[in-house]
């Protein structure tokens, strides 16, 4: 269940960084508050999961999903630049999320 915890966790943190560029700014109410929500929900995910995963471990986890997810709907939708390399970093990105997971112990 902490592993859910964890990757329900840096869903929501991918939700929460494009949030932060609809939200211009926390000028626009809506998108602000929904941010807001999503940082709150996945800082609380990220520490159910932290009770029984290592720290290091479920804390890296959770940044790796929210930086690639973040990135990957930059390209896709709102339209950055998804050169070669980049899409390449983003997938030594995810290669090493799985290994984190694969090699935690839990």
């Amino acid at each position: 269940m902490a592993w859910l915890y964890v990757v329900v966790a840096g869903l929501l943190e991918v939700g929460w960084a494009v949030g932060l560029k609809y939200s211009e700014g926390f000028t626009r109410s809506v998108p602000a508050l929904l941010t807001v929500a999503g940082i709150a929900a996945s800082m609380a995910l990220l520490s159910l999961g932290a009770r029984t995963l290592p720290i290091g471990t479920a804390y890296a986890v959770w940044v790796g999903i929210g930086a690639a997810g973040a990135a990957l709907l930059g390209v896709v939708v709102l339209g950055e630049q998804a050169s070669p390399a980049r899409l390449a970093f983003l997938g030594l990105l995810v290669v090493a999320i799985v290994g984190l997971k694969l090699t935690s112990g839990h």
